[in-house]
């Protein structure tokens, strides 16, 4: 053996690693001078199993690092040099996983290819009875709504075929796990995803024999079924989801239909919605159903919403939930009707959400109105705090509107809420107004409380006058 070939070998025997020399797997004596001691197995040669282990360690912390061209490289170069050991059907999978996330028409390609051959030389390998069938179904997908024609075909085929499984799979021996809505991993759930980007013709048929199921396990497949049909604009999408409101054994997947019904403009929506929203005996989709109203455009829907906020006999919580949806459809309308309807209310909890949904409507006269209840001799204490309270932090009343309060008010207990509230504001105005208080007012214990929150300020101001106060 020439020097260099013995230092090649001292090199390996520190790192542990096997050497070939001219084509040839060393084999170590335990006793070989070159062993410096170090006990070294006899005949010690390298596998292809080992050698082809090593060569996918290294691909695969190449795929970590995301590194997805070199790692389908190197794949290839395991399933290419190792054909017959275990790590060959592992790398076919991995290199297309690889090139799926590489993304580009021509990697997706071959993706499939190297899908294909795996099923086509390892047809009985783990990695082909496993996750190669998501895996195609997701880069088929892709494929699908680039345009490909054969990978379209592929899609449908499979999404039909995850549509019309029996319910009874797991009493034949044939049991698959239940998909959930969002289980990605799952190819059913990865066929109906790719229908997405399908022309409605191809997808809404499979979508609704996969919402004709009734099996409990096919529950997470029929919510996905809701969603994407949701997304489709063709006739008889809304008939389904209608369908699916009233008739779908399972909950939620009623309620992921009730959603999706507010973005449908139908007249026939509303008529339906509002038959849910008055059913008090499912609260449930009662409450569902009064938020899809909530997103339904028109007169129709908000009259609903205000029959039910003002309805003696309907649930406080359906009452409530009207209230607080008719303060977001930011119509003069509705903004009117509440403040009538809070005339006429003596629950406290109804005037409450009426304050509320009022404060969150912009407007100076809805700032002025919510004062006018706080200044109310008439109202309860807690009322007249929370009037203040709501006009401060949704800025329906401005700080020059709580300053003039503050002015007008004897009351001490309303004075310190208008401080607090004051306190909550950021604006120039209110810092003043603090800084004013804090000065001038004859009331020692107001004074203090306008100091307590001025500490809590950040404004540059607060700091000086702070030092003025305690110098004198």
């Amino acid at each position: 053996m020439n020097t260099i070939s013995r230092c090649v070998l001292s090199i390996a025997l520190v790192v542990g690693s096997p050497i070939a020399i001219a084509g040839q797997a060393v084999a170590f004596h335990e006793s070989h001078p070159l062993a410096g001691g170090i006990v070294i197995p006899r005949n010690v040669a390298v596998s292809n199993e080992a050698q082809a282990d090593s060569a996918f360690r290294v691909a695969r912390r190449a795929l970590d690092e995301q590194d997805f061209s070199r790692a389908a490289r190197l794949f290839a170069q395991v399933a290419e040099r190792y054909p017959k050991t275990t790590q060959a059907p592992e790398a076919l999978y991995w290199r297309a996983y690889a090139l799926f996330r590489s993304g580009g028409s021509s990697n997706l390609s071959a993706a499939l290819a190297s899908l294909s051959q795996l099923g086509r030389v390892y047809p009985a390998s783990a990695a082909y009875r496993g996750d190669a069938g998501s895996l195609r179904i997701r880069i088929c997908g892709e494929m699908a709504r680039r345009g490909d024609e054969d990978c379209a075909r592929e899609v449908v085929a499979s999404a039909s075929s995850s549509s019309s499984a029996s319910s009874s799979a797991g009493a034949q021996g044939q049991a698959r796990s239940c998909p959930a809505e969002d289980d990605d991993n799952d190819e059913r759930i990865m066929a109906l995803n790719a229908l997405l980007n399908m022309n409605s013709d191809a997808a809404v048929p499979i979508l609704e024999r996969t919402l004709a199921r009734r099996d409990d396990c096919s529950r997470g497949l029929r919510r996905k079924a809701v969603f994407l049909l949701a997304q489709k604009r063709a006739d008889g999408v809304v008939d389904i989801l209608l369908k699916v409101a009233r008739e779908d054994p399972a909950a939620d997947v009623r309620e992921q239909a009730v959603f999706w019904l507010s973005n449908v403009r139908d007249p026939r929506v509303v008529d339906v919605l509002a038959e849910m929203a008055t059913n008090a005996s499912d609260p449930v989709m009662q409450e569902k159903a009064i938020f899809a109203l909530s997103n339904t455009r028109g007169d129709r829907a908000s009259q609903v919403l205000r029959d039910i906020a003002q309805r003696d006999g309907t649930a406080k919580g359906a009452r409530e939930q009207a209230i607080f949806w008719l303060g977001n459809r930011r119509d003069s309308s509705s903004v009117a009707f509440l403040r009538t309807l809070y005339a006429g209310l003596t629950d406290a909890d109804l005037k409450d959400k009426v304050l509320f949904a009022v404060s969150n409507q912009r407007g100076t006269d809805n700032g002025k109105w919510l004062i006018d209840i706080a200044t109310n001799a008439r109202e309860p204490m807690q009322v007249r705090k929370q009037a203040l309270f709501y006009a401060g932090s949704q800025r329906a009343a401005s700080p020059a509107d709580f300053a003039s309060l503050y002015d007008r008010l004897t009351d001490r207990e309303m004075k310190e809420q208008v401080i607090f509230v004051l306190s909550q504001n950021r604006a120039d105005a209110a810092v003043d107004k603090l800084m004013d208080i804090a000065r001038r007012d004859t009331d020692r214990e107001m004074r203090s409380k306008a100091i307590f929150w001025l500490g809590q300020s950040r404004d540059p101001r607060v700091l000086k006058f702070l030092e003025e106060v305690i110098n004198r």
